[in-house]
């Protein structure tokens, strides 16, 4: 671990052997001098430059929020579940899994035409009076089809997979957030941060670092809707997981089968409220697991690279957190032009997915090795399964 002093705060950074590039370092060093930072910034081993904030940073601070710290995927995070299904149980061609499941879960911009009864029910109990609370607030956050994304993917890295444990078992694992409604409320409150320390005359080194005071009003409605597009992120791959799980027990050529107990639901975009170093604070986890000791994470490596189950050391330093996966090496720009279709195939060989150029920014060498990642948080984390996709579905 590297200790960066600054004007600000210290910098603990878990990056031996892995990238830390200038910008993403020049972003950190923004973020410490921040005057409401509580004593250090931690940043996980998948650190690189995101809007804002930095992608792989763990920001602790007191009395003020950063929107853009939390980011607009509001919630993102994975869900796994491991299925009592052995490799042998699975057919040869894997096409038709991966089918089944696209039927069940819209990607992209896609919704369901209708929300499923547990998705309505979940709405009627309290989720949908919650979000006209967070509107009424904030009527421009406003989107149509809330309810009706709802159990759906989106786009970009998000991703359903089916996965081999080293013991050969089936696991079923999901990557996704609070789709458009967490979009549109994260965009609106950090542009109303924006506002307000313009308004006030005040100068940052990067404006996406605009805070909300709080005991403010918007600050108390940013915390409201936070809290709901986190609960709906959560719910959201609940959902999935579901009409997964449904989808492929309908399949002639599975045998039947049960869940195994290992559940993973964990969120890796989020604020919550957490004492740390003799204080309690805002806690932003942006591309960050909370790792308290005992707790079940999942890191996920790329569409073509390992994933592994782990449970957190409750390392205080990380402020009990670790890597949220392996970290891009290259934007989304530079993968479309650096690499090509055939080095998408060449690197997902022997997993059934897309291999077109709609998906080469997701092809694994746009991202870090997360062998590297893993060992550079060794004191973060302990290795419970490692896995690897047979079936990678992208949104």
């Amino acid at each position: 671990m590297e200790v960066i002093v600054t004007a600000g705060r210290p910098i603990m950074a878990w990056v031996d052997g892995v990238e830390f590039d200038s910008g993403a370092r020049r972003q950190v060093e923004n973020m410490a001098a921040l005057p409401f930072v509580h004593d250090h910034i931690a940043v996980m081993p998948d650190v690189h430059v995101g809007k804002g904030a930095t992608v792989g940073s763990v920001i602790p601070t007191l009395g003020a929020i950063v929107p853009a710290s939390v980011g607009v995927d509001i919630g993102c995070g994975m869900i796994a579940q491991k299925l009592a299904l052995g490799a042998e149980d699975l057919p040869h061609d894997l096409r038709r899994l991966r089918s089944a499941i696209e039927k069940v879960i819209p990607v992209g911009r896609a919704a369901h035409r209708d929300p499923s009864p547990a998705a309505q029910s979940a709405w009627e109990d309290g989720l949908g009076e919650r979000y006209a609370a967070v509107v009424a607030n904030a009527p421009s956050v406003s989107t149509r089809n809330v309810r009706e994304q709802l159990g759906t993917m989106g786009g970009g890295n998000h991703f359903c997979e089916m996965c081999l444990d080293e013991s050969g078992s089936v696991w079923l694992v999901l990557h996704s957030g609070s789709r458009g409604a967490g979009n549109r409320i994260g965009q609106y409150y950090i542009e109303q941060a924006q506002r307000e320390l313009e308004r006030q005359g005040v100068v940052l080194a990067d404006r996406d670092l605009a805070h909300l005071t709080e005991h403010t009003p918007p600050f108390d409605a940013y915390i409201a809707a936070v809290g709901w597009a986190q609960d709906y992120a959560r719910l959201n791959r609940e959902l999935m997981m579901t009409s997964a799980l449904a989808a492929l027990e309908g399949q002639a050529d599975l045998p039947r089968f049960k869940r195994a107990e290992t559940v993973v639901n964990c969120h890796h975009n989020y604020v919550a409220r957490e004492r740390h170093f003799g204080a309690d604070v805002y806690l932003t986890r942006k591309g960050a697991v909370r790792a308290g000791r005992g707790e079940l994470g999942f890191i996920p490596g790329s569409m073509g690279a390992r994933s592994f189950v782990v449970r957190g050391l409750g390392n205080p330093d990380s402020f009990e957190s670790c890597s949220h996966g392996a970290g891009r090496r290259m934007s989304r720009g530079e993968a479309r032009k650096r690499l090509t279709v055939g080095d998408l195939k060449r690197q997902t060989q022997g997993i059934e997915c897309r291999k077109d150029a709609g998906v080469l920014d997701e092809a694994p060498a746009a991202y870090k090795d997360v062998d590297a990642v893993m060992a550079a948080q060794h004191d973060l984390v302990r290795i419970v399964h490692t896995l690897r996709q047979v079936v990678c579905i992208k949104g």
